[in-house]
């Protein structure tokens, strides 16, 4: 009796000092800049949500916001009062200052055009940042953002969602369809008028096309009518992808996807889950998930959508919108 009391207050002084070293281990302090997309809930309420034991905590805010986007000047202060209010964030009145209170930075704004200048401070601090679509309003700016973090050795990265969910990642390697020959991917895609057409919400079906596909894309052609969007891409071992658009009608994402074994749909949108997870792996290894390289391919692919929508649907090659954008 006496050698089983023994056994079970060890265990219990154990238990005690595990949850007292659970307790004592520093959070990841994380800030988000520009609070005008709902993103900032969803995100800030899955990595705060203590259950899931993160170790990462959103603590600071800078609201941001864009004028001139009805979508952002008509929400970044009701985002602002609710992660102030309902998640106790404290909000800020610089990039600067904000970068001084955390660990690591979301860069959430719903336009892309700021993205470059909103993300220079966070790279002279070092702070390694994770940057919400699209990643900015031009290739160019893509680019130089991904030169800047290089350049000071500062993690750096951007992501739709759609790229992580299970039934999309999957497909790269589902034994029903083999080999990907070839993939058919869809979204919906409403048009923002300052940023290239597919950046605004074409880029999460163009995400799904690159995660099943892979990147190699060398070629795009584009056709576009009133109520849609087709782009055919071509890869430089001769296999065809597609995005589709979606304008009107049913709205949903996913791919059909083709392979040497079967023809298979993929999964569609579940959820931010699976993408937060990523990022708070990120901020806690500093490992990026997604290569630079592919996320410009990705942009690339869309800026030459729009060149060759200019040109009447003429075949534009990815090097070329990438060459003139580092000009």
């Amino acid at each position: 009796m006496r050698r089983t009391m023994i056994l079970v207050l060890t265990a219990l002084f154990c238990f005690g000092l595990s949850a007292q070293a659970q307790e004592a281990a520093p959070v990841f302090r994380l800030g988000m800049i520009g609070l005008d997309t709902s993103h900032v809930i969803a995100f800030t309420k899955l990595i705060n949500d203590r259950e899931q034991e993160y170790g990462c905590k959103v603590v600071v805010g800078y609201s941001g916001g864009s004028p001139d986007v009805e979508s952002s000047a008509s929400r970044v202060q009701k985002y602002t009062d609710q992660l102030r209010e309902e998640f106790g964030l404290e909000i800020v009145d610089s990039i600067e200052e904000l970068c001084r209170k955390v660990d690591g930075v979301l860069l959430e704004s719903v336009d892309g055009r700021p993205h470059l200048e909103q993300v220079k401070p966070v790279i002279a601090a070092g702070r390694p940042v994770f940057i919400d679509k699209p990643m900015a309003g031009s290739l160019s700016d893509v680019i130089e953002i991904f030169r800047l973090a290089k350049a000071s050795n500062v993690p750096c990265w951007s992501s739709s969602s759609l790229r992580f969910g299970p039934g999309v990642l999957g497909m790269r390697n589902d034994e029903r369809i083999g080999e990907v020959l070839g993939c058919d991917a869809f979204s919906p895609c409403s048009i923002e008028p300052h940023h290239p057409d597919l950046y605004w919400y074409g880029v999460h079906g163009v995400e799904i096309l690159f995660t099943i596909m892979g990147p190699g894309c060398e070629s795009v052609q584009r056709l576009q009518t009133d109520g849609y969007e087709f782009v055919v891409g071509r890869w430089k071992d001769g296999r065809i992808g597609t995005y589709r658009g979606l304008k009107s009608g049913k709205k949903d994402y996913g791919a059909m996807v083709f392979g040497s074994k079967g023809i298979a749909r993929s999964g569609g949108y579940e959820g931010y889950g699976h993408l937060v997870e990523q990022i708070v792996k990120f901020f806690k290894t500093g490992t990026i998930p997604v290569p630079a390289e592919e996320t410009i391919e990705i942009f690339a692919f869309m800026t030459a959508a729009d060149e060759s929508k200019a040109q009447g649907g003429r075949p534009v090659t990815l090097a070329s919108v990438i060459d003139e954008a580092r000009k």
